[in-house]
């Protein structure tokens, strides 16, 4: 019968590892990795995760917590009147301050580099609407199609509207001098 591969290698020695470290961190008990700074404030390591969530008024299970009406299932049930205890929320100020920061508006995060905006400018500056001339340009160093350009032009557009039409704007009365 023929020997298991990899058995007759020496096994080397790993000087590196330190393994009390590795010992000592796989007896302690794993805390759940928690994203929102509110939640985590408000979390008791000594509870489970939830009574945890069940203390701050949010949901374990979102099955549980807006279950589906029977009869959309196709069954009709009758209700007794009676709704299930509910549970006493502790830390509602998780809540209030989760839904305040939902509610605040969204931070428009879209803005374009210093030099495609001045890309963009010396080639209308220099060709105006012609692409195909922008595409033969020396400035044109990563080679773009006169599509590609016709593209970053738009995206300069539409993320700086106004600079756009006041660069437009500054430009005619040079065209005016020209001719």
């Amino acid at each position: 019968m023929p020997k298991a591969k990899g058995k007759s290698r020496r096994h080397k020695y790993s000087y590196n590892l330190n393994r009390k470290r590795l010992y000592r961190s796989a007896r302690r008990r794993a805390a759940p990795r928690i994203a929102c700074a509110h939640i985590r404030h408000a979390w008791d390591p000594h509870k489970s995760v939830a009574q945890n969530l069940a203390e701050m008024g949010l949901a374990e299970d979102p099955n549980k917590a807006v279950p589906i009406p029977k009869k959309l299932l196709g069954m009709e049930v009758e209700s007794d009147g009676q709704q299930p205890g509910k549970k006493l929320v502790r830390k509602p100020y998780v809540v209030t301050e989760m839904e305040l920061e939902a509610s605040l508006p969204e931070k428009k995060s879209n803005t374009l580099s210093r030099d495609l905006i001045d890309y963009v400018r010396y080639m209308i500056q220099h060709h105006g609407e012609n692409y195909k001339e922008m595409a033969r340009d020396e400035k044109n160093y990563y080679q773009d199609t006169p599509k590609q350009i016709k593209r970053k032009i738009n995206v300069y557009k539409n993320f700086y509207p106004e600079e756009y039409k006041n660069f437009i704007a500054s430009l005619k009365p040079e065209k005016m001098e020209v001719q």
